[in-house]
């Protein structure tokens, strides 16, 4: 047993082994159910639950998550380092300790190139 491992107690790993037993079987039944109810609809001349359902593999959906994944655009509207948007204001979702250490973090470094401008 690594260091990794030893605050994992016994108990919770049984619980992970168990759940993801549990999420196997009940996976395969969930997709024997969905077939099912498609057969019924294309038997029953349903045809738009046959375009609209279409059965995936979890690889497959998760790859085309990662695919589709966007970044939110109005953190984007803020510069990186200063965390200012171009009015010179911070964002709101900012709590003020982060504002202060940010504040800190750019005096240091404009002390830092005026030092090295005198030089």
């Amino acid at each position: 047993m690594g260091t990794a491992e030893m605050a994992k107690s016994l108990r919770s790993k049984h619980k992970r082994k168990m759940r993801a037993i549990k999420r196997e079987k009940y996976g395969k039944k969930e997709l024997e159910t969905l077939k099912k109810t498609l057969q019924k609809a294309t038997a029953d001349r349903d045809v738009v639950m046959q375009e609209t359902c279409t059965v995936k593999d979890a690889d497959v959906v998760r790859a085309e998550a990662a695919e589709k994944m966007e970044t939110n655009k109005a953190a984007g509207k803020f510069h990186p380092k200063t965390m200012k948007n171009e009015h010179g204001n911070y964002p709101a979702w900012m709590n003020q300790r982060k504002l202060r250490k940010v504040k800190k973090e750019q005096k240091r470094t404009t002390k830092l190139i005026a030092k090295k401008k005198k030089k």
